[in-house]
């Protein structure tokens, strides 16, 4: 009997280091808090964000970024500019080293906005804060799905690569909403 005992104190404790360290290392649970990513994500979709990713490689632009925007807060954004990039946006169209790029995820709500408004207001990076012409080495320019309604860098400024907690990967909760992040 004390065998067995020890048998399964040895594997709970097995579990319980292992879930640590995918916790720590690998991956770990967020939960989208407000309107700034929607209507790809909703106040309190349940994502897993994987840390691992950007510890092996860089971020890729139209990431779904999560980042510790303060202390005590962390921001879910797109990735929109890279390091080294001239970033603007006119007429509700996105211009990377002066060159037209498509935002498909952003088609269903320009499709229903009023006749002449825009998503997107004008802005080239340097009326960014910190008015820099290009984005820094090591950082990078987020901007949130909803433009009308985001925190993002358009007012907090670049985000250093060190304030990055991972890529946004799967929803997982609610059910209904259950699906790779894009």
């Amino acid at each position: 009997m004390k065998k067995q005992w020890f048998e399964w104190i040895k594997a709970f404790a097995i579990a319980a280091a292992l879930a640590i360290v995918i916790r720590v290392f690998l991956f770990a649970p967020v939960i989208v808090e407000g309107p700034s990513m929607s209507p790809n994500l909703h106040n309190g979709d349940h994502l897993i964000v994987s840390k691992i990713n950007y510890t092996l490689g860089e971020p890729d632009r139209f990431d779904i970024v999560v980042f510790h925007a303060t202390d005590q807060k962390d921001y879910i954004k797109r990735v929109i500019g890279l390091p080294g990039e001239e970033v603007a946006v006119q007429d509700d169209n996105l211009y990377i080293n002066g060159e037209m790029y498509e935002e498909p995820y952003l088609e269903g709500s320009k499709d229903v906005l009023p006749e002449g408004e825009l998503l997107t207001n004008n802005f080239t990076i340097e009326e960014l804060p910190g008015g820099q012409s290009t984005v820094p080495e090591g950082y990078l320019l987020v901007l949130g799905d909803n433009r009308n309604n985001s925190t993002d860098s358009r007012s907090i400024g670049m985000v250093p690569y060190d304030q990055l907690v991972g890529e946004g990967l799967l929803t997982y909760w609610p059910f209904n909403r259950i699906g790779l992040v894009d």
